[in-house]
């Protein structure tokens, strides 16, 4: 009994050391694959919008006013306003990024994809959306948008990187977080009043572009 549970610590700390380079070489892979990437914007969102949405339209908008105005567009490169975003920035001559996760169900890469990154973990794939995004624009999403943007707002706070402008698009959406920001998190001091002005709520295309525009030189 003992002989066998030692034999399964050790297949294990192999299993485990090999992890080791395959996250490694996602690394590597995934510099080599974006280092020429010009300065770019990350777009988050649902991958569950369906291409008749009116949020479907409003990303691709806001992708193709992005792309015509200097910037990169990365998304997770899924469906749903990943591929709306995609879709923009390839429709207007731009580049279109897409870090692509393996996932067992809904994740397969959009067909608007100029440039493709694949990951397996998906710390290292929130690695490079920190790394060659110099802003992030979050639309109406689920769990995967509040992960990456919490990320880059921990990021920020705690001075591990450089802040740069964090956009959730859609008051409307996003109202009920923003109340609980306030009334929860920085009433019982969870949170500073400053750590507020880390990010800004806008409600249209136009907005977030310009905004960015003041905030990133290119």
């Amino acid at each position: 009994m003992g002989a066998s549970r030692q034999y399964l610590i050790d297949d294990l700390s192999v299993t485990e050391s090999w992890r080791l380079f395959r996250i490694m070489a996602e690394i590597v892979d995934g510099f080599e694959v974006l280092g020429d990437v010009r300065p770019a914007v990350s777009i988050f969102g649902s991958a569950r919008v369906p291409a008749d949405d009116p949020l479907y339209g409003e990303t691709g908008k806001l992708a193709d006013l992005l792309s015509r105005a200097g910037y990169s567009v990365i998304t997770g490169g899924g469906p749903g306003l990943m591929e709306a975003a995609n879709k923009g920035a390839a429709d207007a001559g731009g580049d279109s990024i897409g870090l692509h996760i393996h996932l067992p169900l809904e994740q397969k890469p959009n067909p608007y994809l100029t440039i493709k990154s694949d990951y397996r973990y998906f710390f290292v794939r929130k690695l490079m959306f920190v790394k060659y995004a110099m802003a992030y624009i979050a639309m109406p999403g689920g769990f995967g948008t509040l992960d990456e943007v919490s990320e880059a707002l921990v990021l920020i706070q705690t001075k591990r990187i450089k802040p740069f402008p964090i956009i959730f698009l859609g008051s409307a959406f996003w109202s009920g977080l923003m109340e609980w920001f306030r009334g929860t998190l920085l009433s019982r001091g969870f949170i500073s009043k400053g750590d507020l002005d880390l990010f800004t709520v806008l409600d249209t295309p136009e907005e977030a572009v310009q905004f960015i525009q003041r905030h990133v030189i290119i």
